[in-house]
């Protein structure tokens, strides 16, 4: 007999996956893991036997629970799952998924909405970071309709509002974690690239394009195809994550690869992310927010290349393989700079309420945990 367990399949910004109460799920992580990647139908390349979309972006999961802490409504843990390995990585954010946080929990009734609109706390499990996500409740109802539009997503919906409150260091030391804005690395038989090692979010190692021979502005199938590219990025990825603390990352999501270039389309900085070994259709909310940090900070690799106004409250917009992704920032004079707030808007959607089934296979590892 197979399990059934009550999911709501969203999209959450540019990312898709299933959405779990927490109470849904097993409490022992090894026995929870294995649900997941049986759900997502991993490791497979084509997820064929599970909800997952065969690509990183469609391969998410989303856990929420009410807040346990004061002053805290919901808590979320995000979950990557791999799309060809048996992994599921609940280090990094997803920025993307947050975005569906607040609508499940009032699908679900794990909150109630607040009035025209609903605020709520959110803490994200994975680094601990908090954010105030409003979402539209005309009617004491989620709204899924509205003129907001975000480029990744076809057509438009109701914004959502992310307000990040503390974002730097989300899991490495700090915002600067090889405490430089700016490091020179030499890795598999390469001469050395400068490089910004920097996590506001997302741990990211950002690079020129042009000092790997590229121009930034390659289509997405163009350098998911360009393996000697991508070797050169994976060794690279290896080695400045000892560099940033993280040690040996083999075999996780992060750091993220980020290609820079000047802006192409009249934003501030034109980007090519791999998420790590797969060019990103767009990019990641979180990774967007550390790219324009980085764009803030004198002495980055961003310096002399990305188009940046003046001012304590700057928008930042970031030019992706799809469009751009604008992030507020507002920051306080310092050496480096601090960032106080970072701000954005995202979109979501409810795709579809129902069961997953579990394979009992699953549970005879473990049958106390079903």
């Amino acid at each position: 007999m197979q399990t059934p367990i009550p999911c709501l399949f969203m999209r959450g910004g540019t990312s898709r996956g299933p959405f779990f109460s927490e109470a849904d799920l097993p409490a022992d992580v090894p026995t929870r893991d294995r649900v997941l990647l049986a759900a997502m139908g991993s490791p497979d390349r084509r997820e064929i036997d599970g909800l997952g979309g065969a690509h990183p972006l469609t391969s998410k999961v989303g856990i929420v629970r009410r807040g346990t802490r004061p002053g805290v409504d919901l808590e979320f843990l995000f979950a990557q799952v791999v799309v060809d390995k048996p992994v599921v990585d609940t280090t990094p954010n997803c920025g993307n998924m947050l975005a569906a946080v607040v609508p499940f929990a009032l699908e679900t009734a794990m909150v109630r909405a607040q009035g025209e609109s609903s605020t709520f706390r959110v803490l994200t499990r994975n680094t601990d970071m908090l954010c105030d996500i409003t979402v539209q409740t005309p009617g004491g109802r989620v709204s899924y309709e509205g003129d907001a539009r975000i480029d990744g997503v076809p057509g438009t919906s109701a914004p959502i509002k992310i307000n990040f409150l503390d974002t730097a260091g989300s899991v490495c030391s700090g915002l600067l974690p090889t405490g430089r804005v700016r490091d020179t690395v030499t890795a598999h038989g390469m001469g050395p690239i400068e490089v910004t090692c920097i996590d506001n979010g997302m741990p990211l190692v950002m690079m020129r394009a042009a000092d790997l021979g590229r121009t930034g502005s390659e289509d997405v199938a163009q350098l998911n195809g360009d393996a000697e590219l991508k070797t050169r990025l994976e060794a690279l990825r290896l080695a400045c994550a000892e560099r940033m603390g993280l040690g040996d990352v083999s075999a996780k999501t992060y750091p993220k690869m980020c290609l820079i270039a000047p802006p192409a389309a009249g934003g501030s900085l034109c980007t090519r992310c791999f998420i790590p070994h797969v060019c990103h259709d767009a990019i990641g909310v979180l990774a967007a927010v550390t790219v324009a940090t980085a764009c803030v900070l004198p002495a980055s690799v961003a310096e002399g290349i990305a188009v940046v106004p003046a001012g304590p409250v700057r928008t930042i917009s970031v030019e992706h393989p799809s469009g751009e992704f604008s992030v507020e920032l507002e920051t306080a004079a310092g050496d480096p700079p601090t960032v106080r707030r970072a701000a954005l808007l995202r979109t979501a959607r409810l795709l579809m309420r129902g069961e997953v089934m579990v394979p009992a296979s699953i549970w005879r590892q473990n049958p106390a945990a079903r």
